[in-house]
């Protein structure tokens, strides 16, 4: 209870504060390129619900089609406000709906998308039994992970046998010791590891 009314209050905060500067972010988006202002994506949520996740846009549209990752910073996809929204991870904010609506929550696994989520084991699958979250220790260690794909023959494939399996491990790290001052601890290192970069 503790949790939900922490994210419903700063979620609600959050949207209200930060309101007009979405209005700017809008208004970029429109004037950069042609397009919808969010970008919405199935993903998977807690007990395996699908949901709709809230980004803002900052690829062209339907070049999601050609992959369901981006690989480098450079992605030719990527628009030029998007790279930006994407370096200093702007484009997440927007997530802050899906914690208000009770879909996600500030700190948690982050929800993967479905074609991911059926190539888990019975134990990882122990991740999707809590709401996922706009970050967790695994967004912070992997916060360049599509620098990481940069120049992989198969990005998708490197990503499920070298990356998926970490993050899983760290997800499954929060879930056994999760707590509000640990959710409070990750939020304020992702903050700093935001602006270290």
């Amino acid at each position: 209870m503790l949790k939900r009314l922490f994210d419903f209050v700063a979620s609600s905060v959050g949207l209200l504060i930060l309101f007009p500067f979405f209005l700017l972010i809008a208004v970029l988006i429109k004037f950069d390129s042609a397009g919808s202002v969010f970008y919405l994506q199935k993903r998977v949520g807690k007990d395996g619900a699908l949901f709709k996740l809230f980004k803002f846009r900052t690829m062209r549209v339907s070049s999601d089609k050609a992959a369901a990752i981006t690989i480098g910073a450079r992605d030719s996809r990527i628009t030029s406000v998007g790279f930006w929204l994407r370096k200093f991870k702007l484009d997440e904010l927007p997530q802050l709906i899906n914690v208000w609506k009770g879909e996600m929550s500030l700190v948690g696994p982050r929800p993967e998308l479905k074609k991911f989520v059926d190539l888990y084991s019975a134990d990882q699958l122990h991740v999707i039994s809590v709401k996922p979250g706009i970050t967790d220790y695994a967004s912070i260690q992997f916060r360049n992970e599509n620098e990481l794909l940069e120049g992989k023959e198969n990005p998708i494939d490197f990503y499920i046998r070298e990356i998926m399996p970490v993050k899983l491990e760290l997800n499954l790290r929060y879930i056994n010791s999760q707590s509000f001052w640990l959710d409070i601890k990750i939020i304020f290192q992702t903050i700093f590891s935001i602006f270290r970069n």
